[in-house]
């Protein structure tokens, strides 16, 4: 358990539905394709052409940069979604052996506009399903979170991801979290935590989300009550869909494609990440 001016964070949290939305949704987490034959009937002694397609799922690191302690900047125009997954500040009951939860605040602040606050409440308030704040950013747009707790009529110290001295971390799928005891085995670990980690205890989110963890009510990251459980968030992003439910020229994805002449030699086009290809047998 973790106190700061009789503030904790316990293992109470409110527990989450399983079912959570990411970045998976909407790029393929696995390589996916098509193959074609033309043509579908042929006469005995002939061949038909193959065509064949595979698109290859982009990872975060090809669509934003994450600079500093976790400021994003995106390579090109992209949707970002946020959700608040869990808040885990609690402080302990006058009238029994308990906790409540504590206000906690996040908010967000887009190419040096000023910080909007995005949510405001305890984790008995907290969607993680829920998409609190969604927006285009455009190329080079600086994105970047911040929060604080309130307790006893006043606000806890803030931090963000230009000055968190390692309070607020973010982390992409397969990462291991900086904390003390490894989450995993962490014995107050948060239920909102859980769905997240990975039998080994790294970060299990889609290719495209980025997982926030923040420590709002220690300082000392060799304390054990620093655990990176005060607030955690979950930013994911996608490209614009056309009317026709087709992506635009900017895919979420890298399709490889390949062609071949009748000598089997191969002809490769890399132009926006692609290889086209046809090969007759």
């Amino acid at each position: 358990m973790k106190f700061i001016h009789s503030l904790v964070a316990t293992g109470l949290a409110l527990l989450v539905s399983t079912s959570h939305l990411s970045a998976q949704e909407q790029s393929p987490p696995i390589p996916v394709g098509s193959l074609s034959a033309f043509p579908t009937i042929v006469q005995t002694g002939t061949h038909p052409t193959l065509t064949w397609s595979v698109t290859i799922p982009e990872s975060v690191e090809d669509i934003i940069d994450i600079e500093g302690p976790g400021t994003l900047v995106p390579k090109r125009d992209v949707i970002m979604d946020v959700r608040i997954l869990g808040a885990g500040v609690t402080a302990s009951s006058y009238y029994n052996s308990g906790f409540t939860f504590v206000p906690t605040e996040c908010q967000v602040n887009v190419d040096g506009g000023g910080y909007s606050p995005i949510f405001y409440g305890t984790n008995n308030d907290v969607n993680p399903n829920e998409i609190v704040y969604t927006r285009t950013v455009e190329e080079g747009e600086q994105v970047n979170f911040g929060s604080r707790y309130y307790y006893n009529y006043s606000w806890g110290p803030w931090y963000s991801t230009t000055n968190s001295n390692g309070n607020v971390v973010a982390l992409r799928n397969g990462d291991t979290p900086p904390t003390t005891t490894p989450m995993h085995y962490a014995p107050t670990i948060e239920s909102f935590i859980r769905p997240y980690l990975s039998e080994d205890g790294k970060i299990k989110i889609g290719p495209r989300d980025v997982l926030y963890l923040m420590e709002l009510t220690h300082t000392n990251p060799n304390h054990s009550g620093f655990d990176l459980q005060d607030m955690a968030l979950l930013v994911t992003f996608y490209d614009q869909v056309a009317e026709g439910g087709s992506a635009q020229d900017d895919s979420g994805s890298s399709e490889t494609e390949a062609e071949s002449d009748d000598n089997g030699s191969s002809a490769q086009n890399r132009k926006k990440r692609k290889k086209r290809g046809r090969r007759r047998r």
